[in-house]
């Protein structure tokens, strides 16, 4: 489980929808050192798990994919990609 202290707070507009939530990155780290996987809630509901693999996000949970790279895409901008 990773540590409070790393938590980030993501927010943003898809497809008409405002969302606000946050993500818990894992302590596990890939062989670049990047979280192996990201704890994501989006309006107080869990969206499951992402994780970045061959450069695709993809999620623990049956989500729609834009929704999926929408979320990646602020978890990157939270890492300077």
């Amino acid at each position: 489980m990773a540590s409070e202290e790393n938590i980030f707070d993501i927010a943003f507009d898809a497809d008409g929808t405002k969302y606000k939530g946050w993500v818990n990155p894992s302590d596990k780290t890939n062989d670049s050192g990047f979280p192996a996987s990201f704890h994501v809630v989006l309006n107080d509901t869990s969206f499951g798990y992402l994780s970045l693999n061959n450069n695709e996000w993809t999620a623990n949970e049956d989500r729609p994919e834009g929704l999926i790279k929408r979320v990646g895409k602020e978890i990157e901008k939270h890492y300077a990609f």
